[in-house]
């Protein structure tokens, strides 16, 4: 009877169907939601046996968090005890999930369609079925492609969406509550004409170079790998709002090679002309051409790891390049790292390691 009454007292929506306390049906409520539910107990009430019957929502909501409640049938002692770290576990997975599945009043569709149709379907790449999640397209005044997703909570247009892009730099866009889904459109076309130059100078080094990391990059990368010769790249970071500037450069490789082009960078530094091309400004100031597509192929340079004989470890190209001129073999950091780590006649300064290569022994 206690167990009952404190059963009454955490779930009243609850009620028991038998005589014998083997089945109960009724509503779990969390967040002020009431959710669907029917628990069957096996005839000597262990919990570890139970089987639980829910709505498909209530069910949805709980997915990712089937295994914690088949532990909690088995830890604990009583339905009452269970049934409080169910709405535990409910209040939890209701926070986290998104208010997609708050039902949204009336005029959140008829307003969100009206937008649509102010836009214009034909910059519509995709609206979800629930209307919460719309892609749009728009064209850059160079002809490059770019989507902007937009997630819309039960409030719009008191609150704007949530703008989801693929750039450099934050995306904020200006809203008031009479603002509508062309006001977002048209901030960001001004944002894609801001982006202009940036996209134009890495556009021009992924047409005209090796690019050996990132493999694909996206609009929002800010660095490029381009490969310089054998085993030699140089890393460079370009700030996307002054993509005319000298950007950060790294140069990978054997000091042999690479020390000559950091003096030539160093030496040239005051000829950088912000009037032309970040890639000219390069081959100027390095006074080089980098090996292009149309000439090379990419095995001419991009060479394996003398280690895990792979070109590609987890998206990464080798980066390291043993010293000695006359082998040049490059590694990958994290195989060269575990290699040198292994050797007895290795040793160790700060956070370098120093050995002899598995190649040449120097």
């Amino acid at each position: 009877m206690a167990g009952a009454r404190s059963l009454l007292r955490h779930c009243p929506l609850l009620l028991p169907q038998d005589r014998r306390g083997t089945a109960y049906e009724g509503f779990v409520t969390a967040q002020g939601r009431d959710f669907h539910i029917r628990i069957l107990l096996p005839v000597d009430l262990q919990l570890r046996n139970a089987r639980i019957e829910c709505s498909w929502h209530l069910k949805k909501i709980l997915h990712g968090y089937r295994h914690i409640l088949k532990q909690r049938l088995h830890s604990c002692p009583d339905l009452v005890s269970f049934m409080v770290e169910l709405k535990t576990v409910l209040e939890i997975a209701l926070k986290n999930t998104h208010d997609l599945h708050i039902p949204r009043p009336p005029e959140y569709y008829s307003c969100l369609v009206r937008d649509l149709e102010i836009l214009g379907w034909n910059r519509v790449a995709y609206v979800d079925t629930g209307l919460t999640t719309v892609k749009l397209k728009a064209e850059d005044s160079c002809g490059r492609q770019h989507p902007i997703t937009l997630k819309l909570n039960a409030k719009y247009p008191t609150e704007p969406p949530d703008c989801l892009v693929d750039f450099p730099v934050p995306f904020a866009v200006s809203w008031m509550p009479q603002n509508s889904l062309i006001d977002i459109y048209n901030q960001f076309l001004a944002a894609l004409e801001l982006l202009k130059e940036f996209w134009d100078a890495l556009d021009e080094i992924d047409g005209k170079t090796w690019v050996l990391e990132p493999e694909n990059p996206t609009r929002s990368a800010t660095t490029r790998r381009i490969a310089i010769g054998n085993n030699v790249s140089v890393n460079i970071e370009v700030d996307p709002r002054h993509p005319n500037m000298l950007p950060e450069c790294y140069f990978l490789g054997a000091d042999h090679e690479v020390n000559p082009l950091r003096a030539k960078l160093n030496n040239n530094m005051h000829l950088w002309d912000p009037e032309i091309s970040l890639l000219q400004n390069l081959r100027e100031l390095l006074e080089i051409d980098f090996p292009a597509p149309a000439v090379l192929e990419k095995s001419a340079f991009a060479q394996e790891c003398g280690i895990c004989y792979a070109y590609r470890l987890q998206g990464s190209a080798p980066d390291q390049v043993c010293d000695e001129p006359r082998c040049g073999q490059p590694f990958h950091h994290a195989c060269l790292s575990e290699w040198l780590q292994g050797l007895p006649t290795s040793r160790q300064s700060f956070n370098v390691i120093f050995g002899e290569c598995p190649y040449c022994n120097k």
